[in-house]
C-alpha cells in the first residue's frame, strides 16, 4: 500500500465532486478524486445528460406527428428507431464524460479510480485493482444518491426497470406502468409514449408532482392525457409479480385493490443516499435517520476536516445544487470566502410541457404571507408560443404584499427550463414584479410571458 499527500480528497466525481476539485485547482490546491465509475457521476452518465437526449427525440417525434400538419408537414410513414436514440443518447454522455477526464488533466487533478473510504478524518483509503491510501489535509464527500426501489420489488432490467437500466434499454415495451409521478417518471412516461408505448402512470399523491403548485401540476395532467397517457392519482403501489413475459402488478385506490397486468415496469419512487461503508464512523461522521450525511450551515460534517455535499446530505437532489454546494465549500475550505449564502433551487422537468419553479408554491406564500401579488400570463396569448403551435401552460410570479419582491415563480410550457433563469436571476437580486416590468424583453419571444406575468402582478397586465 502506497500513500501520498494532498490538500483536498474528494470522493465523487458527480456534478457536485468534479465541479469541486476544478475549483479547489484553481484556488491552488492540490487535489484528489477518488471516482470507481466514470467521471461526471450519475447526472453526466446514467441521468440528467441522457435522459434529455431521450427527450429531444420523443419531442422530435410529437411535433413531426402531431404539429406537422400545421406548418405543412407531411409526415406519414415515419419509422421509430429507439435503438439509434439510445445509442445518440450513450454518444452524449460519452463525450461530456470525455470534457470531464480533459478538465482533470488541465487542472492537473489526480483521478485515483476506485472506490473511496475514510480511514480517520484524514486519510482516504482507495480500493480498486489495488489497495492505496492518501493523506488530506480536507476530505469532500460527494458520493451523490442512487435509485431507490422498495426490496420487494425484482429489478431483473428486462420487464422491471429503474431509470438507471432504461437509459440503456432498447426495448419500447407495448404497454408499460411507471410507479411515481415525480420528474423521473414524468419524463419517462413522455418518452416511451412519443415512442409508441400505451403508457399508465401510478401516484400515490393526489397529483402529479407532488411539492410541485397545484395549478401547475393539473396543467400537466390535462396536456398528459391529451397525448394518451393515463394518471392514476392517489392510486397506491401495493406489489408485482413478474409472470412470463409480463409483469401482473397489484394497485389500491380507497381501500380497494385493482390488478392489472404490464408488458414492463419502470419504478420511479426515488432515491437513496450513498453513505454506506464510507468509513463514517472512523472520522465521527453521522448520519439522520433516513441515511443522509449531517453538515453544519458550512458543509461541515461533525469532523471538521471532513465537509460533504450533494444528494448524499439530503434536500433537493439536483446536480446543480450539488455544484453550487461544492464551490461554495472549497473557497470556505481555501479562505477565499467567509460564509456559505443561500441560493435559489430552480427545480426543471424536461418532458413536454416542460415544468420548471423555483422559490415558494402559492400554497406556501399565501400561508406565509396571508395576501399574495399574483401575476399570471397563459401562452395562449404569447405571440411566440401561437407562431411556434406551442400554446399549452402558463407563466406564473409570487410577489410579497408589501414591496412586491418576487417570492416564487411556476412556468409550465414549451421553453419552461430555460425561462426559469430570469426569475432566479431576479430572486438573487432581490428583484420585485415592478423591476421585471420595466425590464425590455425582446418581441416576439416567450421570456414575453415573464415580463406579462410581473405587470399582471403589478395590476398592469397588457397583451392578457
Amino acid at each position: 500500500m502506497s500513500s501520498s499527500s494532498f490538500d483536498l480528497a474528494v470522493i465523487g466525481a458527480g456534478p457536485g465532486g468534479y465541479v469541486a476539485a476544478i475549483r479547489a485547482a484553481q484556488l491552488g490546491m492540490r487535489v484528489a478524486v477518488v471516482e470507481a465509475d466514470r467521471l461526471g457521476g450519475v447526472c453526466l452518465n446514467w441521468g440528467c445528460i441522457p435522459s434529455k437526449a431521450l427527450l429531444t427525440g420523443a419531442e422530435l417525434v410529437e411535433n413531426l406527428t402531431q404539429h406537422g400538419a400545421t406548418f405543412g408537414v407531411s409526415a406519414s410513414g415515419i419509422t421509430l428507431d429507439y435503438g439509434k436514440l439510445i445509442d445518440h443518447s450513450r454518444a452524449t454522455a460519452d463525450r461530456l464524460n470525455k470534457g470531464v477526464t480533459s478538465l482533470f488533466k488541465k487542472n492537473k487533478i489526480e483521478w485515483l479510480h476506485g472506490r473511496g473510504r475514510l480511514d480517520g478524518a484524514n486519510r482516504v483509503v482507495v480500493t480498486g485493482a489495488g489497495e492505496r491510501a492518501i493523506d488530506a489535509k480536507h476530505v469532500l464527500l460527494a458520493t451523490g444518491s442512487s435509485e431507490w426501489a422498495q426490496p420487494s420489488i425484482p429489478i431483473d432490467g428486462v420487464r422491471v426497470l429503474t431509470s438507471r437500466e432504461a437509459l440503456e434499454s432498447r426495448r419500447v415495451p407495448g404497454t408499460l406502468l411507471v410507479i411515481g409521478a415525480g420528474a423521473v417518471g414524468m419524463e419517462f412516461a413522455y418518452v416511451y409514449a412519443m415512442y409508441g408505448a400505451q403508457v399508465t402512470m401510478v401516484e400515490m399523491a393526489d397529483q402529479m408532482l407532488p411539492g410541485a403548485d397545484k395549478e401547475v401540476a393539473a396543467t400537466v395532467a390535462r396536456e398528459f392525457a391529451k397525448k394518451k397517457i393515463a394518471v392514476r392519482t392517489s392510486t397506491k403501489f401495493e406489489q408485482l409479480k413478474i409472470e412470463g413475459s409480463g409483469v401482473r402488478v397489484t394497485v389500491s385506490k380507497n381501500g380497494a385493490s385493482e390488478e392489472l397486468t404490464f408488458d414492463q415496469v419502470l419504478v420511479a419512487i426515488g432515491r437513496r443516499a450513498l453513505s454506506s461503508d464510507l468509513g463514517l464512523e472512523s472520522a465521527g461522521v453521522t448520519l439522520d435517520a433516513r441515511g443522509f450525511v449531517q453538515v453544519d450551515e458550512h458543509f461541515r460534517t461533525a469532523a471538521p476536516s471532513v465537509s460533504a455535499i450533494g444528494d448524499v446530505i439530503g434536500g433537493a437532489l439536483l446536480a446543480h445544487k450539488a455544484s453550487e454546494q461544492g464551490i461554495q465549500t472549497v473557497e470556505l475550505i481555501a479562505g477565499a470566502r467567509k460564509h456559505a449564502h443561500a441560493f435559489h433551487i430552480p427545480f426543471c422537468i424536461y418532458a413536454q410541457p416542460q415544468v420548471a419553479w423555483i422559490g415558494l408554491t402559492e400554497e406556501q406564500a399565501r400561508a406565509k404571507y396571508g395576501e399574495v401579488r399574483v401575476g399570471k400570463f397563459p401562452f395562449t396569448a404569447s405571440g411566440k408560443a401561437i407562431a411556434a403551435a406551442h400554446t399549452a401552460g402558463f407563466a406564473k410570479i409570487l410577489a410579497e404584499p408589501k414591496h412586491g419582491e418576487i417570492v416564487g415563480a411556476h412556468i409550465v410550457g414549451h421553453g419552461a427550463t430555460d425561462l426559469i433563469a430570469e426569475i432566479g436571476l431576479a430572486m438573487t437580486l432581490e428583484s420585485t414584479t415592478a423591476e421585471v416590468a420595466s425590464t425590455c424583453h425582446a418581441h416576439p419571444t416567450l421570456s414575453e410571458a415573464i415580463l406579462e406575468s410581473a405587470l399582471a402582478a403589478e395590476g398592469r397586465a397588457i397583451n392578457f
